[in-house]
């Protein structure tokens, strides 16, 4: 009995959030309904760090999805949307690295052109690392500085190569990242290792069938 009370209660742990499930099936008007109730939420009770994550936590998926829908727009407008709530949940709570890393990611989003880059380019490169030092066990936080410095210009010290070895240490923090494993498939098909990359596309969605993101990339693959 007690076995079988402990097996639910891993099940239960590991059963996707509704942002998740949302994310994964590209539901964009799911992810806007949950930040405009999650913001709502935020704003009455703005001394609530874990309320202002949970409001930045949802812009950043909402925006993740405008970034991979190639809607620059949305998704710079709803990253600046979110990050007042990330940045109050840092304030209220300036070592935890989770809410670090949704700041960062924030940050990240919110670069659409040249301009955006100048004002928030730097800022996600020290947020992420910043979040990486308070949370060095996280395979999320290495996750959100891999896919910064995978979007950062190689001249400015970014690229495939940067980014590799943070998704590496995700995987080896937690071997059931399905996320670490998508993008580092994405890092390795950036440097010509389509076969590689295939192998990390295929078992992101053995981890996480559901992800239509990841099957996209997959798809685009070239199998040889």
């Amino acid at each position: 009995m007690l076995a079988l009370i402990l097996a639910g209660f891993m099940a239960a742990a590991a059963a996707p959030s509704p942002l998740e499930m949302a994310r994964d099936q590209q539901d964009r008007p799911t992810l806007e309904r949950m930040f405009n109730e999650s913001a709502a939420a935020a704003a009455k009770t703005p001394n609530d760090a874990e309320a202002q994550y949970r409001a930045a936590l949802a812009a950043s998926f909402l925006a993740g999805v405008d970034v991979e829908l190639h809607e620059k727009k949305p998704a710079h407008d709803v990253a600046e949307r979110g990050i007042p709530f990330a940045e109050k949940a840092v304030a209220l709570k300036p070592d935890n690295g989770e809410y670090l890393r949704v700041l960062g990611t924030l940050y990240g989003q919110a670069v659409s052109d040249i301009m955006s880059g100048l004002r928030y380019g730097a800022k996600a490169k020290d947020t992420l690392s910043k979040a990486v030092e308070k949370a060095p066990k996280s395979s999320m936080v290495h996750v959100a500085r891999g896919v910064g410095n995978l979007y950062l210009p190689a001249q400015l010290g970014g690229g495939p190569a940067a980014a590799i070895p943070d998704f590496q240490k995700a995987i080896e923090l937690d071997p059931k990242n399905a996320e670490a494993y998508a993008y580092l498939g994405l890092s390795l098909r950036d440097e010509k290792k389509d076969a590689e990359a295939r192998q990390a596309f295929t078992k992101a969605l053995e981890l996480n069938p559901k992800r239509i993101w990841a099957k996209q990339q997959l798809d685009k693959t070239p199998a040889k």
